[in-house]
């Protein structure tokens, strides 16, 4: 029998602005358009976890454990950040939805005392998300 997988969905709202400081002007506004402005979105985190159900409980995770994991190491940090100057792993790299990604799955995995990390996806428009199944994968 294969385990199930949960997902749980969190919300945040944050800035960014991309650009590189090796580049010119002309060549940041050339490959990052108007995202070379500081811009942000309304994030949605969606944390999938997989694992053997509990025979007592009947779950995989305890979802508010899961949800005290998320808030406290990642979503209350990103939320009303400029991310790229306010959280110090960001300094020198891009904050796209796939850095964003790696750096949360280092902050949530680790913590989970039951369960495995699956999958964590950012929606960040209407039209755009990004998947990561971690560094492993």
């Amino acid at each position: 029998m294969s385990n199930p997988i949960i997902t749980k969905k969190y919300h945040f709202c944050a800035s960014h602005k991309y650009g590189n400081l090796d580049w010119s002007e002309e060549k940041n506004r050339d490959v990052f358009d108007k995202d070379y402005n500081t811009h942000g979105h309304n994030y949605i985190l969606e944390v999938s976890v997989s694992g053997p159900i509990d025979p007592g409980s009947g779950w995989l995770i305890d979802l508010k454990k899961l949800g005290e994991v998320v808030k406290t190491n990642v979503v209350n940090i990103l939320d009303h950040s400029q991310i790229e100057i306010d959280i110090e792993w960001f300094r020198g790299k891009q904050p796209s939805s796939e850095n964003i990604l790696v750096w949360a799955w280092g902050e949530i995995a680790p913590r989970l005392e039951r369960g495995k990390l699956h999958r964590l996806r950012l929606v960040e428009t209407h039209s755009i998300h990004t998947d990561y199944y971690g560094p492993n994968h």
